[in-house]
């Protein structure tokens, strides 16, 4: 595991300093993927692998002043990027692995993940950690700006059904995992999954 943390922080570590400049059109994806999130003010919700914490303001003011957000990254870069963005007035930023998240049991009401499923060293188990700091029937959101083939058209590969993000597989992962995959939207403008904690 410690060899795919390397990978994963030698990678967005080398990306950073541009990355919101390189997507810099996903502010509206983000907003609108946050709203199908059904948070309320006052609610506690986690980014999980916030990166430069694009999902931070939405998730703000979605929860509203009485709210808790949090920013978790495995990345120091990452989210060294997004204080200078200034979104560490959004929620308070974490340095802390999804696997073993500093948080206690049943602590929020939901979980945004943007782009984290695929860089999960152990997927079950580290999904399984999103839903351990869930209360029951609080809900996950798996998302990225552009769906599954428009992806793998931008990564120069061909989609596969192997995918970790194709519904059959992230069904069962889910499912496995003790989640309930309740939408489920893969369409070139937007990757999202909503799912609800099962007791």
């Amino acid at each position: 595991m410690a060899d795919d943390h390397t990978h994963v922080q030698e990678f967005f570590s080398a990306r950073a300093a541009d990355w919101d400049t390189r997507f810099a059109g996903d502010g509206p994806a983000y907003a609108a993927a946050v709203a199908e999130l059904g948070l309320r003010p006052g609610d506690a919700v986690l980014d999980a692998g916030c990166g430069t914490g694009r999902a931070l303001p939405p998730l703000r003011s979605a929860v509203g002043p009485r709210g808790t957000v949090l920013g978790a990254d495995l990345t120091p870069a990452m989210l060294d990027a997004a204080l200078r963005a200034g979104r560490g007035g959004s929620g308070l930023l974490l340095l802390a692995d999804v696997a073993r998240l500093p948080l206690r049991t049943e602590s929020l009401d939901a979980v945004f993940a943007a782009g984290l499923i695929a860089h999960l060293p152990q997927p079950e188990a580290n999904v399984r950690e999103l839903r351990r700091v869930v209360r029951p029937g609080g809900r996950l959101a798996l998302f990225h700006p552009i769906g599954r083939a428009a992806l793998a058209t931008r990564q120069g590969r061909q989609i596969s059904e192997d995918d970790l993000r194709a519904e059959p597989r992230l069904r069962a992962l889910l499912t496995g995992s003790g989640w309930r995959l309740t939408s489920y939207v893969d369409e070139d403008s937007r990757f999202l999954a909503v799912a609800v904690r099962q007791d």
